[in-house]
């Protein structure tokens, strides 16, 4: 399998709706209109740009350059990582950046999960289904409650959220170990 397309491949599955729409109004000058409103994922606007030779293995500018733009460092610091070593570590290899906080709010969070929950914007219809198929576990409602926050949320599910809720919620303490 190439390495490069793998690549590109994993860039497109971590990219949002609203990271396309800002990658294809970059593109404007080098795709033209028509061929971009038929894009419906980052993997279709890469295929493109690979085809017109605008992105290739030895020369990744203007893909570093549009993901500069639209704030994806990680994804720029995955590519130069690429380019130097001539591949590079699949994301699934790293760890979650939520998998901490959430071990240790489900550690330290107890029978208040669900005022946390709501602060969070959990409706109380998820949280019921949540409790009815985990009825005599008070951890697992927890941790399958942030699961569902997380779906939810999707590339907006930030820590900082989880730390602006606890506190709000007076879980300083909670709050504190999750930034240690």
């Amino acid at each position: 399998m190439d390495p490069f397309l793998t690549l590109l491949h994993s860039f497109s599955l971590s990219l949002s709706d609203s990271e396309l729409s800002s990658l294809k109004f970059l593109c404007t000058g080098k795709i033209g209109k028509r061929k971009l409103e038929f894009v419906q994922s980052a993997r279709e606007l890469f295929s493109i740009l690979l085809e017109q030779q605008d992105i290739t293995r030895t020369n990744v500018a203007f893909l570093e350059m549009l993901l500069e733009n639209i704030k994806r460092q990680d994804l720029v610091s995955q590519l130069k990582q690429f380019v130097e070593e001539g591949e590079v570590s699949t994301p699934d290899d790293q760890p979650d950046v939520h998998e901490k906080p959430i071990e240790v709010i489900c550690n330290n969070v107890g029978r208040d999960w669900k005022m946390l929950m709501r602060k969070l914007d959990l409706s109380e219809v998820q949280m019921d289904r949540i409790v009815e198929a985990n009825p005599r576990n008070l951890r697992e409602q927890l941790v399958q409650s942030l699961r569902e926050w997380q779906r939810w949320k999707g590339r907006d599910a930030r820590v900082a959220d989880l730390m602006k809720a606890l506190r709000s919620c007076d879980m300083n303490l909670v709050a504190d170990k999750v930034e240690q």
